[in-house]
């Protein structure tokens, strides 16, 4: 089958004789939590392309008390958002499940739709309660008919899920996507509209992180962070682990950092810095501190000298002996790597010191720098990093 006639498959059955009645009350959530977590990571998985982890998330889903159908319903729904292709391969991976399993629970499917059904005038009427207005995209309006006819009108008319479902799956897949924030921040509006509540919501990049997609936890949290809070959050597009907070090293930093330990033989770290967070300024002495951004945006300075831009890709070494500081920017989480080279004799890294620093015989900030090869100063100053853009 040629993957267009396989897309107009996909299409008849998404938009079949058997949809709903639209007796149900379709603006509330219908999992339960243990079902809307496996359902978060099962849209992300199929948004991103990842068949082996969603094959696992799949029976995951079963697990959790998610039928067939209901899975079915939400990859096929999905085209729209990540492309017919991830759709009928997520669809083909859930056949797969099913066939080795053998004992899924298939669950309703979609109810019969009465004759007089408008799916245009049904379509439009939906989209006007997701958007919270009516909505009409005249740029293009191909387009705004497909919108309001096929994927309102057809697609969400069926019963198998709720408005609210299906918003909380949509939310969760273009959580796995870098580049579509504006679309994510609009559905994270309309899952709200749709009866979704903000503890539901939230729930979405608790879910995402525990399944270890840390990054795309970020990204989903940006958003409900802007279109609930107003607040202008610059997720990572990152992989990198974030880690456990930086407590030990909390009394030297401006704002909440994390860290992130990959090697403890060679002490390799990766370093989470929340927007505005940095650290003091600060001496290495006997070794050489490389650090390599790997997402985000932030800044490195030596002194005496001007600020250095940190983006993905950058990378610093610091001299033994150099007085410095770094950290994110004000409006962006930044990640870097560090690790050390050069190291005379004695050395210990920042690892061993936070091992060391964490005994309780060791508690006064006196005896702690004593102990330690990094001599922290005085903080960067309020006004200087303000000027910073």
């Amino acid at each position: 089958m040629t993957l267009a006639a396989a897309a107009v498959a996909l299409t008849m059955v998404a938009c079949g004789v058997k949809t709903t009645t639209m007796d149900k009350d379709m603006n509330t959530l219908t999992f339960t939590t243990g079902q809307a977590d496996a359902m978060a990571v099962i849209a992300c998985h199929e948004a991103q392309g990842d068949l082996s982890s969603l094959a696992v998330a799949i029976d995951k889903g079963f697990g959790a008390g998610l039928t067939a159908n209901q899975m079915k319903e939400a990859l096929s729904q999905l085209y729209a958002y990540t492309g017919f292709p991830r759709s009928l391969n997520a669809l083909g991976t859930l056949q797969r499940v099913m066939e080795r399993r053998g004992d899924v629970e298939m669950g309703p499917d979609a109810s019969p739709l009465p004759a007089s059904y408008d799916a245009l005038k049904q379509g439009t009427e939906v989209q006007t309660r997701l958007s919270g207005q009516p909505f009409d995209y005249d740029f293009c309006a191909a387009e705004d008919y497909y919108l309001k006819s096929h994927l309102f009108g057809d697609i969400f008319a069926r019963d198998v899920l709720t408005h609210a479902d299906r918003e909380l799956a949509t939310v969760s897949a273009l959580s796995g996507l870098e580049g579509v924030m504006p679309q994510l921040q609009a559905h994270v509006r309309d899952a709200l509209n749709m009866g979704v509540t903000e503890e539901q919501l939230r729930s979405i990049p608790e879910a995402l992180k525990a399944a270890g997609l840390e990054a795309e936890a970020l990204r989903c949290q940006a958003a409900i962070a802007k279109v609930v809070e107003g607040k202008e959050v610059v997720a990572p597009q990152s992989a990198w682990p974030i880690g456990e907070p930086n407590d030990a090293y909390a009394q030297y930093f401006i704002g909440q950092s994390y860290l992130a330990v990959l090697d403890p033989q060679s002490g390799l770290c990766n370093v989470t810095f929340e927007p505005c967070c940095h650290n003091n300024w600060h001496i290495h002495h006997n070794a050489v501190q490389h650090l390599v951004c790997v997402s985000g945006r932030g800044w490195y300075q030596e002194w005496g000298k001007e600020p250095v831009e940190l983006k993905p890709g950058v990378t610093v070494a610091v001299p033994a002996g150099t007085k410095h500081w770094h950290g994110a920017a004000a409006d962006s989480r930044m990640q870097h790597l560090a690790y050390f080279t050069d190291q005379q004799t004695g050395f210990r890294n920042e690892l061993m010191e936070q091992r060391e620093q964490s005994d309780a015989r060791i508690n006064s900030a006196e005896s702690r720098q004593k102990s330690s090869e990094t001599q922290w100063l005085e903080p960067v100053d309020d006004e200087q990093y303000g000027k910073l853009k």
